[in-house]
């Protein structure tokens, strides 16, 4: 789970219930409850008699237990160990995958030091052996994931990520100006947008660069879009590819309600819909609207 998933939930609200912990961790919520039974592992309040809700710090306790759990550690020792015991264990087994890494370790030390001169001397250093399409899928890509376990175990803060996030945009913002203007073709548009409530668009702005690379036109609407803007979009443009990216999970309801919209966007006209991010997993398994494409991830969208 990403920083970008945690400050969007914390930014919403700052309580939690156990399912949301069930979607963050991957641990059923049936499990969390004999843990806390077996091993008084949480201490959640009641808003009455069968509502129990968890605080932030309570959030980033069963990350930090579901980071140890998914290693190997058994959960009779994870118990045994302090707040603090748990947080330092957490971050050594956050910081060991790595630990033999260079570049990654050296914007690390930049986002902690705040150094946009070690920045840029790294990316230099990428540069002269990888393109930007790799240096963004084998360096940026893993940091970014990294620092959602650096935020869960208290080793940096918000200020860190918006630092190191602000110059990986630059990066791509500077790419993706150096690109040949792409001459109008009947080709459909690829229009890329962020559902309304996703807030943080550094992987799809990557991605519009990579389809501009490409020689592909793009719209680019960014994040937290409403549908009616949309639909007003899908009455402008003749034939439209829609890209859209989820990083948060949400409801069956409202993903069922989010799929019939696409489907009003795609319906009566020549347009497809592509949407990536792995919540989608067992809609895709299901799916028999051929203009409809579900990817895991944007590497995998790139791949293929």
């Amino acid at each position: 789970m990403s920083i970008k998933e945690l400050k969007l939930m914390n930014k919403i609200k700052d309580t939690f219930t156990i399912q949301d912990f069930e979607i963050l961790t991957g641990i059923k919520a049936h499990t969390i409850r004999i843990w806390e039974k077996r091993y008084n592992l949480l201490a959640p309040s009641r808003i009455n008699r069968n509502v129990r809700v968890y605080s932030l710090s309570d959030l980033q306790k069963i990350l930090n237990i579901s980071l140890l759990y998914n290693n190997n550690y058994k959960i009779s020792k994870i118990a045994k160990l302090s707040d603090a015991l748990l947080s330092e264990e957490a971050k050594t087994v956050a910081l060991s995958d790595f630990s033999n890494n260079y570049e990654i370790n050296s914007l690390l030390l930049c986002m902690y030091t705040f150094d946009e001169n070690l920045f840029q001397n790294t990316y230099l250093k990428l540069l002269k052996k990888d393109s930007f399409i790799e240096i963004f899928s084998n360096t940026y890509i893993p940091l970014l994931n990294h620092l959602g376990l650096l935020w869960q175990t208290n080793s940096i803060k918000p200020a860190h990520e918006h630092f190191i996030s602000n110059l990986i945009y630059q990066k791509i913002a500077l790419n993706t100006a150096a690109l040949p203007n792409i001459e109008t073709t009947e080709e459909p548009v690829n229009v890329l947008f962020l559902p309304f409530g996703e807030i943080h668009d550094l992987g799809l702005f990557f991605l519009n660069y990579y389809l501009k690379l490409k020689g592909e036109r793009t719209v680019y609407l960014g994040k937290s879009i409403p549908f009616d803007n949309l639909f007003y979009v899908n009455s402008q443009i003749k034939s439209i590819t829609w890209i859209t990216y989820f990083m948060l999970d949400t409801s069956t309801e409202e993903k069922t309600m989010f799929l019939g919209n696409v489907e009003k966007l795609i319906t009566n006209n020549k347009n497809t819909s592509v949407i990536v991010g792995n919540i989608w997993d067992d809609f895709s398994k299901e799916n028999k609207n051929k203009k409809i494409i579900f990817k895991t991830s944007l590497q995998d969208l790139i791949a293929n």
